[in-house]
């Protein structure tokens, strides 16, 4: 009743007031909806804060820049505390490892039986298939503990999934290159700014990241300094490539 007798005498007013009315109750609606609008887009900001994100790179890089490279079998896996600190609630997946060869990590390492990655995908975590069967080539970096940490933005990468080219770079060609620089092309222009430096055109060419270029090329420092693509697997007609061929 009340409701009614309000709008009654919102109907009697002048012309003019009854604008001004609906201007305010419209400017209501407006701030409302801005209000509504900010919400989703902190929410939204929120979860792109929690979510992982690697920038893009060449797997020689990602090579190149782990201290453990080896070939394995997940025989199983364990969540585990994070640390000691009973205080520290995050948790970390233990999997327990069948180690079949390493490619890097000698010097600090002989035998990896347990690899550590986070509980949780947010902070980067590896779900991997521990039944003792499918291969994986693990990368990673060695604590300071000896354990050995891998996560989302490490190059890890079922075995059979790997071209001829990429499985024998392992063994030395892309540590041979790791002197090099390898800059992602995005969009034209892209050019050599050093003499070290090749260039990643997968993504320009092809439009993913992981195309030609990455499966059966490495880049190699040659004997004046300079750096180029070579191409493993089967002999190419010549070793060393120009950037426009791949």
């Amino acid at each position: 009743m009340n409701q009614m007798i309000k709008l009654h005498h919102l109907w009697k007013l002048s012309e003019d007031d009854h604008n001004a009315a609906k201007a305010v109750l419209a400017m209501g609606v407006f701030e409302r909806g801005i209000r509504l609008l900010l919400l989703l887009l902190t929410h939204r900001i929120e979860e792109l804060v929690e979510a992982c994100s690697c920038a893009p790179a060449h797997p020689q890089q990602l090579i190149c820049d782990s201290a453990l490279v080896i070939r394995a079998k997940i025989s199983s896996e364990k969540v585990v505390p994070a640390s000691d600190d009973p205080l520290d609630t995050h948790k970390m997946i233990r999997y327990e490892i069948k180690q079949i060869k390493m490619f890097k990590g000698f010097e600090k390492l002989k035998d990896v039986q347990y690899v550590y990655t986070p509980f949780d995908s947010s902070l980067c975590g590896v779900k991997l298939e521990a039944n003792n069967k499918k291969q994986y080539l693990l990368t990673g970096q060695i604590l300071s503990d000896g354990k050995v940490l891998i996560h989302l933005c490490n190059y890890i990468e079922p075995w059979d999934d790997l071209s001829l080219s990429q499985k024998k770079s392992l063994n030395q060609r892309y540590q041979m290159g790791c002197g090099c620089k390898i800059t992602t092309c995005y969009m034209v222009p892209c050019s050599i700014t050093t003499p070290n430096e090749c260039l990643w055109t997968d993504w320009l060419i092809e439009r993913k990241l992981y195309g030609h270029q990455a499966k059966h090329y490495a880049c190699i420092k040659r004997s004046d300094g300079t750096c180029s693509w070579y191409r493993g697997g089967p002999p190419p007609e010549k070793e060393f490539i120009d950037i426009s061929e791949p």
